[in-house]
């Protein structure tokens, strides 16, 4: 138990009753009577003031939070006591997470009228945490003492890939709103391979989509419409090596990539493709053959909730060795990576090459923003100038590098990182619609 401000205001005006005493004696008395009311006030005020155990104190959060996104929490907070007080919260996060606030602004407890409590974590890393207990600090019914108490709360929880641009996805689809998450239409009629029905010709039509023989039949322009083909084979390979260990802001390149890749396999899941992952760095560490469903989806999640960077060189060449000894079949092989220069960057080439045409392979090459902004920065300094030649170096290589792959046959998505997700699902979708995998 703490004392106020008041209280310590009280018990101060006493001083002058002492001081008043060295000429008046009687005074004396009265100030020890004083400080006797002021105690009997303090003791009456923690009568009257609700006990720990007349709270409870609840956190809700979900048992799986996404990585690099921000994660609400709600700490409900019940005064059972007969008595209104003011209180503050303070919850005890895993010392790794970032959060909007962890000490939750002063409320007013009324009896038998839980409140709720929002805040917002944003985990750094995929992983295991723990949450701490809850504390409450609630000031008197007369404002004389604050009290305080530890409530147990203690919870672990995990940290998975970005589940909440999934559960986003969902709702968006329902409502016919993908724009607002800055998604292409996630069906185009007219394109694709798959013949299913026969309507009117229309003036945007391609004039090689005429039926030339329902149109004699009808005597008017008929129009042959097709949908895009299903149970089609997507893979990611996914770079857990050295490159992909360098931070993007909040979160390193393979963080991103791990992100992307769930909700393509999300997306890809949804239009009846099969999915599959295969991740690598000198040695391949992950395979999940192709499948569709949801049972696939989950095996993805638990998979690229494991997934950690590696301190090495990516070895391609064992990469697609493996793939091509794995998977027959042809695939929409997206490779999530960064792009390293010199005999790297050709090695890379040499091995993602040969994959045309007999799949269709994807580069995804996860750039760096803060590179990006320093070839565009005016130097101040010898050592600014310095800085600009080498970003605007490496820039350069790695658009030799693209054009190269390109050139070869071979897609390139060169992108942000923090714009990656929505990129990969764009380039998968306008792909799929038109009939390219």
């Amino acid at each position: 138990m703490l004392l106020t401000r008041r209280t310590l205001f009280l018990l101060l005006l006493n001083v002058l009753l002492l001081a008043g005493g060295t000429f008046a004696p009687a005074l004396i008395y009265l100030a020890v009577v004083y400080v006797g009311i002021v105690i009997v006030m303090i003791l009456v005020d923690r009568r009257l003031t609700p006990s720990p155990k007349d709270f409870e104190l609840t956190r809700i959060n979900e048992p799986r939070l996404s990585l690099g996104a921000e994660n609400l929490v709600i700490v409900r907070v019940t005064n059972r006591g007969r008595r209104m007080v003011r209180a503050i919260v303070r919850d005890e996060i895993p010392v790794q997470f970032r959060a909007d606030q962890t000490i939750l602004g002063q409320a007013r407890l009324t009896p038998r009228a839980p409140i709720e409590l929002r805040y917002h974590v944003r985990p750094p890393r995929r992983g295991d945490y723990r949450f701490g207990d809850l504390n409450l600090r609630w000031w008197g019914v007369l404002g004389l003492i604050v009290r305080q108490a530890r409530f147990p709360a203690a919870a672990d929880v995990k940290v998975y890939p970005n589940l909440l641009d999934i559960r986003k996805y969902e709702l968006l689809v329902r409502k016919g709103q993908l724009q607002e998450m800055g998604l292409r239409q996630t069906r185009w009629r007219g394109s694709g391979t798959q013949f299913e029905r026969l309507r009117e010709y229309q003036s945007d039509d391609e004039f090689r989509r005429i039926d030339w023989k329902a149109t004699a039949r009808r005597g008017k322009p008929i129009t042959r419409e097709f949908e895009t083909e299903r149970s089609q084979n997507i893979i990611a390979l996914l770079d857990v090596g050295r490159l992909m260990r360098s931070p993007a802001g909040d979160l390193e390149k393979v963080d991103y990539a791990v992100n992307a890749a769930l909700m393509l396999s999300y997306v890809a899941g949804l239009r009846g493709d099969k999915v599959g992952l295969l991740a690598f760095a000198d040695q391949v560490t992950h395979y999940l053959p192709p499948k569709s469903g949801k049972g696939q989806f989950y095996r993805m999640l638990a998979t690229l909730y494991a997934v950690e960077s590696q301190p090495v060189e990516a070895d391609y060449a064992r990469a697609f060795a493996y793939l091509r000894a794995k998977h027959k079949k042809r695939a929409l092989i997206v490779i999530f990576t960064d792009l390293a220069s010199g005999l790297a960057a050709q090695s890379l080439v040499a091995q993602i090459a040969p994959l045309y045409p007999r799949h269709l392979p994807l580069l995804v090459a996860i750039g760096d923003p803060g590179i990006a902004d320093i070839a565009k920065q005016t130097p101040s300094d010898s050592a600014s100038v310095y800085q600009r030649m080498v970003a605007e170096q490496l820039l350069d290589e790695r658009a030799v590098t693209l054009e190269s792959l390109r050139q070869r046959g071979v897609l390139t998505l060169d992108v942000q990182a923090n714009q990656l997700t929505i990129a990969v699902v764009n380039k998968y979708l306008e792909l799929k619609a038109r009939g390219k995998l």
